[in-house]
C-alpha cells in the first residue's frame, strides 16, 4: 500500500453556504470515483456540527490525485474555495495500513 496516496481533509463551511457546498461536491461524488487512480472517495457530514464537511480519499498515487485536482471544476473551486470555507482545509496524509476492497 506504500504507493497509495491517501487523506483526510476537513471543510469548515460558512453557515450560510452549507447546502450549496454540499449540493456541489454531492455531484462531484460519483464522476470522482470513477476517476483513474480512485481508489475511494467519500464525503461525510459531521453529525453535531453541520457546517463540518469530511473527505477521505485514496488514490493509486500522488500522480493519480494531481490529476483530479487539475480538472477544471476542481481548479475554479480551489479558486473560489474561500467563499465557502470559513477557514482553510484541514489536511492530514494517512497511510493505508490495510487494504481497500
Amino acid at each position: 500500500m506504500a504507493d497509495t496516496y491517501g487523506f483526510i481533509l476537513h471543510a469548515h463551511t460558512r453557515p450560510e453556504k452549507a447546502a450549496e457546498f454540499e449540493a456541489l461536491f454531492r455531484a462531484y461524488v460519483e464522476p470522482s470515483r470513477a476517476e483513474a487512480g480512485c481508489i475511494a472517495y467519500h464525503m461525510l457530514r459531521d453529525r453535531h456540527d453541520p457546517t463540518l464537511f469530511i473527505f477521505y480519499e485514496v488514490w493509486q498515487s500522488k500522480e493519480h490525485l494531481a490529476v483530479h485536482s487539475a480538472l477544471a471544476h476542481m481548479r475554479q473551486f480551489h479558486e473560489q474555495r474561500m467563499d465557502y470555507l470559513r477557514r482553510d482545509f484541514e489536511i492530514r496524509e494517512i497511510e493505508m495500513l490495510s487494504p481497500a476492497r
